[in-house]
């Protein structure tokens, strides 16, 4: 992705063509990721059709949807893995993405998948304090596929938080786990966010996950956003409280579900 003037937005390409999606990283401190006017299609339709939203620095977002609402395709708009043809996008300059596989290379050490990209002259060193986070350091030099599958999702983790993100993109990285380690990796997920103090864009399928993580829902409807919801609860959060119950039924309400439905 290439580098832009501190406070303007660029097309992924570099130039100034106003018929695309102008793309680019902004100065320091972080800004706010900001999306107007978002528009993907993937042959006559539009996955994303005029998308409007914003992530503001240090916020912990959940996006929510019905498969094919462009929940994806939003995320790796932002990653820089997908190309809008029309819109604006304002990004922080450091992001990264953990992906729901942790898409590790077998033939390399943990550590060594940890510090793909890094310079050379410390990125063991990054990477032992990435896995230390992440409560990992003891397999820094396994194998991928000895690795249980949270260990093999929190080396996906350490891999992101090494590039010291200003803004985490999570696209269902919980997915594929039973559910104790996916109780536990949420739990990790919300420490770290607390500890770094990025911004975060969590894709789930799962109300009750996005109501445990973010400050913030946003339920995507035929690429666009059909709700906005504030999740004003205090943390840690625990299911089975009132206030908990009322947002989780504005949310299945939004997804065209009732709590007996999801239940």
């Amino acid at each position: 992705m290439a580098a832009g003037r501190p406070g303007r937005a660029l097309t992924m390409d570099g130039s100034w063509d106003a018929g695309a999606a102008r793309i680019g990283p902004v100065a320091q401190p972080a800004p706010d990721t900001k999306v107007r006017g978002l528009v993907r299609r993937f042959g006559p339709t539009a996955v994303l059709d005029g998308l409007d939203i914003d992530i503001p620095a240090g916020r912990f977002v959940a996006l929510l949807g019905r498969s094919g609402s462009g929940k994806t395709t939003l995320l790796r708009t932002l990653a820089g893995l997908d190309t809008a043809e029309q819109g604006e996008v304002i990004l922080p300059p450091k992001r990264a993405v953990v992906f729901q596989e942790p898409r590790l290379m077998p033939w390399k050490r943990v550590w060594e998948n940890v510090a793909l990209g890094l310079p050379d002259h410390d990125a063991r060193d990054r990477a032992e304090l990435a896995l230390r986070e992440v409560e990992l350091a003891h397999r820094m030099d396994a194998w991928p596929l000895t690795l249980s599958g949270g260990e093999a999702q929190r080396a996906g983790l350490a891999r992101a938080l090494v590039r010291d993100p200003d803004l985490l993109l999570l696209d269902e990285p919980f997915a594929a786990l039973d559910a104790l380690t996916r109780l536990r990796m949420q739990a990790l997920v919300t420490a770290l966010w607390k500890r770094h103090g990025m911004a975060a864009l969590l894709v789930t399928h799962d109300v009750d996950e996005a109501l445990l993580l973010a400050d913030h829902a946003v339920v995507l409807q035929r690429g666009q956003i059909g709700l906005q919801l504030p999740i004003d609860l205090p943390r840690p959060r625990r299911h089975g409280t009132p206030a908990f119950a009322v947002l989780r039924g504005e949310l299945l309400g939004s997804l065209g579900l009732s709590a007996e439905e999801a239940a």
